[in-house]
């Protein structure tokens, strides 16, 4: 899992896995950014998706959470992924 999406709550939130260091200098700089809800506060993070993040280091956000998920997983499901993942 590299994203947890609440649909459910106002305002929508997402929560991504993301560098612990990097993480506290997001939570420092914007308001909609606070850490992980209900996860591991250290390398987890939480974004409401009303809030002042802008749109393009949202996506940038979701896709270093995958690559960071990816990374840790097995090179033999790393590869599988990789087939299942069009070029």
């Amino acid at each position: 899992m590299f994203a947890l999406l609440s649909q459910q709550d106002k305002p929508t939130r997402i929560t991504l896995k993301y560098r612990p260091a990097d993480a506290e200098v997001l939570v420092n700089q914007y308001d909609s950014v606070v850490p992980g809800y209900y996860m591991n506060k250290r390398h987890w993070i939480t974004i409401s998706l009303e809030g002042d993040l802008p749109d393009p280091m949202l996506t940038s956000l979701v896709d270093t959470s995958c690559v960071l998920v990816v990374g840790n997983l097995a090179k033999a499901q790393q590869r599988r992924l990789a087939q299942l993942t069009p070029p």
